[in-house]
């Protein structure tokens, strides 16, 4: 079977709702296939074909656990993943859903932040070196519009690990570009999603669209950046906030 021929495989962390969902629909519908991770186990109510073949649950807070995954879903991959797309986050509230700032923010949610939102990213381009080198394929860090600004309802441990990221989008570009892997980030603003912070409104009138975004919109994205579209493109962020940033 020819390289065109082959059908190409998408790695997603963080598929259970939001963008996620939107990203499993996106590459379906271009053929491809897609191993979804997520720390829930597979719903029946996703709504796309091989899903609880192509699922696996894994805690990303925890690095045994996401090393142990590795080795799972290599048996699972044949030797090429065209796609990784680390997509999974979490950002901890407070009570009644206040920011968590720096002064609030106790060690232990520091490192599981940090865990889910940073080291699971690196732990996985490194273990599926080879197989995205095989293929020539493209990573994706899904940082954020926190990861440059503060913002009214990302706390600090969300908004800095979603910065490491982008530096780490940044370093990647530069080690696994000899591999023929290209590393690229998207930083999405304000997104609807089942779950939207109070007040996210009041962003919103600021911004130069003046709408909220869609998780098909982001997934469009990503689509781009993992497709031969985008096959010169390596080492950068993407803004995708309806102008968030300007």
């Amino acid at each position: 079977m020819s390289d065109t021929d082959r059908q190409k495989t998408l790695l997603l962390t963080g598929a259970s709702r939001g963008i996620g969902h939107a990203t499993v629909r996106r590459f379906a519908r271009e053929g491809w296939r897609v191993i979804s991770c997520s720390r829930q186990a597979f719903s029946e109510e996703c709504p796309w074909p091989g899903g609880a073949e192509n699922h696996v649950q894994i805690d990303l807070a925890d690095p045994t656990d996401t090393i142990n995954a590795v080795g799972r879903i290599q048996e699972m991959l044949g030797g090429r993943l065209d796609a990784l797309v680390n997509n999974a986050g979490i950002s901890p509230k407070g009570p009644d859903g206040a920011r968590l700032n720096t002064i609030d923010t106790d060690l232990m949610t520091w490192g599981h932040v940090f865990h889910v939102n940073f080291f699971a990213s690196v732990v996985l381009a490194r273990g599926f070196k080879d197989e995205l080198a095989a293929a020539k394929g493209a990573i994706v860090n899904v940082t954020s519009i926190a990861g440059s600004r503060v913002h009214p309802f990302a706390g600090a441990a969300y908004a800095t690990s979603k910065a490491a990221l982008a530096a780490l989008t940044r370093e990647m570009a530069h080690d696994y570009g000899p591999l023929g892997v290209r590393v690229n980030a998207i930083a999405p603003g304000e997104v609807e999603t089942a779950i939207l912070s109070p007040g996210t409104e009041k962003i919103v009138e600021g911004l130069p669209l003046r709408r909220l975004g869609q998780p098909s919109e982001v997934a469009d994205v990503i689509w781009f950046l993992c497709s031969d579209a985008a096959s010169y493109v390596t080492g950068t962020e993407i803004e995708v906030n309806a102008g968030q940033h300007v």
